[in-house]
């Protein structure tokens, strides 16, 4: 049985500061526990609302035989539950802490650089998963990559990839541009991508669409590269210049 003061620990996960002192995050939706649970990530338990476990009992008895299962109220299922139509189900998980670990044949690397919108993170990790990307770097000043917006923004491609929460960006990037790797930078001023020839083992930095890269960022790339623009629109979403940009790099 879930106790009401397990319920209050849990439901403070909805904010950033405790998710970071506990070191736990909240997954919602049949999807994305399933995906989670696939996952190294460790589950701590899953939560159900009673309407839910009483029309999917054979999904209820599913998980119960992997990891704790509790059922409970859908008015106490609200309190732990982000979402404005909350689909029943959802699960706390640990964050895991890894040291950035990138293997020498993984061809391409992104490094996102503040990125504050949850949405477009989200996408540019579901944008690597798609194309085979399998190691992302996150700089301490972009958005947390456990915001449950995030999360549901990558479709489940969270769990399928390494993504990296790094507290010293710009020395991580050094320390992989020491061992051979080519730094790209998008910017709107770069070069055009398609007239440039890209070596492998790239690490590409994308950074926050409404200022740009930092210097720390430009004095740390061998290029500076762009999408070539051919209408009239102002510039891209950085999640759409992503996936140009990544397609491109990974033919």
């Amino acid at each position: 049985m879930l106790t009401q003061n397990e319920l209050k620990n849990y439901s403070t996960l909805l904010q950033k500061k405790y998710r970071q002192q506990e070191q736990k995050f909240i997954v919602e939706g049949k999807r994305l526990v399933e995906e989670a649970l696939k996952s190294n990530y460790n589950c701590e338990i899953i939560i159900i609302d009673e309407l839910y476990a009483e029309k999917y009992h054979f999904i209820v008895e599913k998980f119960s035989e992997q990891i704790r299962t509790e059922i409970i109220t859908e008015n106490n299922f609200k309190k732990i539950a982000e979402t404005k139509s909350p689909q029943g189900i959802a699960a706390i998980f640990s964050i895991p802490s890894i040291p950035i670990n990138i293997e020498e044949n993984e061809k391409l690397i992104v490094a996102i650089e503040n990125i504050s919108d949850p949405g477009n993170l989200g996408t540019i990790i579901r944008t690597c998963d798609w194309f085979g990307v399998n190691s992302v770097i996150v700089s301490p000043d972009s958005v947390e990559v456990f915001n449950s917006k995030v999360i549901r923004s990558t479709m489940g491609s969270l769990f399928h990839i390494n993504v990296y929460n790094s507290t010293d960006f710009y020395s991580d990037l050094l320390k992989l541009k020491q061992k051979g790797r080519t730094i790209l930078c998008s910017d709107m001023n770069g070069k055009n991508i398609y007239s440039n020839r890209i070596k492998k083992n790239t690490i590409l930095i994308l950074s926050n669409e409404a200022h740009g890269p930092t210097e720390a960022a430009l004095k740390l790339s061998d290029k500076v590269i762009t999408i070539p623009k051919y209408g009239n629109a102002e510039s891209l979403n950085v999640a759409s210049a992503a996936a140009v940009i990544i397609a491109e790099l990974q033919k």
